[in-house]
Parts: structure tokens; sequence; C-alpha cells
């Protein structure tokens, strides 16, 4: 199993692992070799957050994904051959001004969905986001220039208001007895996951999330609502974008 130790510390740069396993490219085809690790800094993607970049034993790392209970990392191809080798022990370094920039991201859209959460009782249907922008999809019947004026300076103020955010983990028992800790219309949480991360923006939002947050609502920086459309009757959709 590899321990994911962004889920403790989403500012680690830099670790130290051994090499637990690794699939070789194979001759001829297209696949980079891939390697898993006892424990990686790299975040796997997931909730609609994209996977970490950055370098293990200075080979640039181009996708990050969790298979099972391990983390697998694959290696950008080098010509000149020595990729690591399954038990030998390895330093990992995060693309940091990627990852930053999508911690600000994450927690921006925290923020939307605690100020929609408490003002409109709107549940997410769905997201995505990249460095600095995305998107949410949320269940409001309507959602005019108004209204959206109107969330773009509550978010703005929650910024400014400089809330913490915190980490904690919770039994799921215990976990599910917290209201409303999950806020999207469908429950996407595995039933095989008995300790459930909470991610708390203080004052504002509590939700079960397993991606990486800045620890102040105020490193997020300005929020701009670069968007917003209908997806449906019941199903608006709203894009952000912060500054660099």
């Amino acid at each position: 199993m590899t321990e994911v130790l962004s889920q403790q510390d989403a500012y680690l740069k830099s670790f130290e692992a051994t090499i637990t396993a690794v699939q070789q490219q194979e001759q001829g085809g297209e696949s980079p070799p891939a390697i898993a690790l006892d424990r990686t800094a790299f975040f796997p993607g997931g909730g609609g957050q994209p996977h970490d970049l950055g370098w293990i034993a200075e080979i640039p790392v181009i996708r990050v994904k969790r298979q099972g209970e391990w983390i697998w990392h694959w290696l950008e191809a080098n010509p000149s051959g020595g990729a690591p080798e399954q038990g030998a022990k390895v330093q990992g370094r995060i693309d940091w001004q990627r990852r930053y920039r999508l911690m600000r991201t994450h927690t921006a859209f925290h923020i939307l969905c605690g100020v929609v959460w408490r003002d409109y009782q709107a549940q997410v249907t769905g997201g995505n986001m990249g460095e600095l922008h995305g998107r949410m999809d949320f269940e409001f019947e309507t959602l005019k220039a108004q209204l959206v004026q109107e969330i773009e300076e509550k978010i703005n103020a929650e910024v400014q208001a400089a809330r913490p955010v915190q980490v904690r983990f919770l039994a799921r028992e215990q976990a599910f007895k917290i209201p409303d800790l999950i806020r999207t219309k469908i429950n996407l949480l595995p039933p095989q996951i008995q300790e459930v991360r909470i991610v708390e923006i203080e004052g504002l939002d509590l939700q079960a999330d397993g991606g990486t947050h800045v620890a102040n609502t105020r490193e997020v920086g300005n929020i701009r609502v670069s968007g917003y459309k209908s997806k449906g009757r019941i199903n608006k959709r709203i894009e952000l974008t912060l500054e660099p």
C-alpha cells in the first residue's frame, strides 16, 4: 500500500521513497515505464483535480494514478536506459508551481460550494478543474446575471475573511453522522473507504474530500466568475478563473 503524503501535508515538495514494483516499457510499445512507491507526495488525481507532475530520480513524471492500494507513477521514457529498479531508494519532487495553482483552484471551488450550499441550498452535480480555472455544476432551476454577481461577491468576501482550512480523518460511521457532509447529488465515496478525510473551511464548508488545498482562504486570491450557462432544467454551470 502506498502512503499518500499529500493527504497529510499538501505543502510537501519533495520526499524519499522505495520502489516497490516496476512496469517496464514494452519493446516497441508506446506505454512508458511506471513505478509504484511505498510512499509518495504526488496526488494521483480525483474529485475533478488533475494528478500531479514532477520528477522521480530526476526523471519527469508524466502521469500518476491510483490502482488498488498502490499509486503508480509513469516516467518519461529514457532513451539511454537507466530506469529505476525495484527496491531502489529514490527522491521525488513535485512540480510545485503547478501543484500550488491547483491547490488554490480546488480551495476556490470549496469556497464556491460552501457559499452556494449555505445561501441557496443547491447541491453539486458535477465539476472539473485545471490550473487557475474550472467549472462546477449545481442543482439550480434558474441562474441569472444578478445572482451570479452576488455569488462572485460572496466568494471573494470569504477569501478576504482569511478562513483557516483544516484536514482531519474520521471513521466512516462517525463521519456520516455529520449533516450535509456529502454535497454532491450522488455519494461518490466508495463503500470500502472506512476512514474518511474531511476538509473544513472554518465557519463555511465541511466536506469529505481527498484533494489538496491551501491552508487559508486568503491564499486563493481574487476569484472571477468567468462564465455561467444552463446544462439542463435544474443543472446550471458556474465557471471560475483565478488570478496568476
